[in-house]
């Protein structure tokens, strides 16, 4: 019988490696790092068609929450704003309006960030491999949410 350090040797052997990116927005008000496994060069990045993922041109991987480093209280200058079950930040910046990402805090645990590749300094977008995403129809509810939200005679979100 296997010793649970041999175990842990076994799983960390089979593990694919890791790979650590510097991000930030376009005007470098917001910067972080992140770590994900595998690294882009095998990472299948999420190219999903739903309306936010769309307005926003995300092209997202996942990394855990404890494997981002926001620098310089990065995370707290995000302006965020949700939609449809209003359960995920849409992370922003207040600056130059860069999309940041997803902070999926209250819908994925353990608790992971959905990251905009297109944050990552030097990305070169041809080298990625993308996995297609049916976010339009698996999303409930389905369809094209944007514009739904904003009440033009109230002149505030709905």
């Amino acid at each position: 019988m296997a010793s649970t350090e041999q175990k842990q040797t076994q799983e960390q052997e089979q593990a694919p490696p890791s790979a650590t990116y510097e991000a930030g927005c376009h005007c470098g008000y917001i910067k972080f790092a992140f770590t994900i496994s595998p690294g882009l060069d095998e990472y299948k990045v999420m190219q999903c068609n739903c309306s936010g993922c769309t307005r926003f041109g995300y092209l997202l991987v996942y990394p855990e929450a404890k494997d981002v480093v926001w620098h310089n209280n990065g995370r707290e200058r995000c302006s965020n704003y949700r939609f449809n079950t209003k359960l995920k930040d849409q992370m922003f910046c207040p600056k130059c309006g860069a999309s940041i990402g997803i902070d999926n805090r209250e819908t994925l645990k353990p608790h992971r960030y959905g990251i905009s590749v297109r944050t990552i300094y030097g990305i070169d977008m041809d080298k990625l491999i993308y996995k297609k995403g049916d976010g339009r129809q698996k999303m409930l509810p389905a369809g094209d949410l944007s514009g739904h939200y904003w009440d033009e005679e109230k002149q505030e979100m709905k």
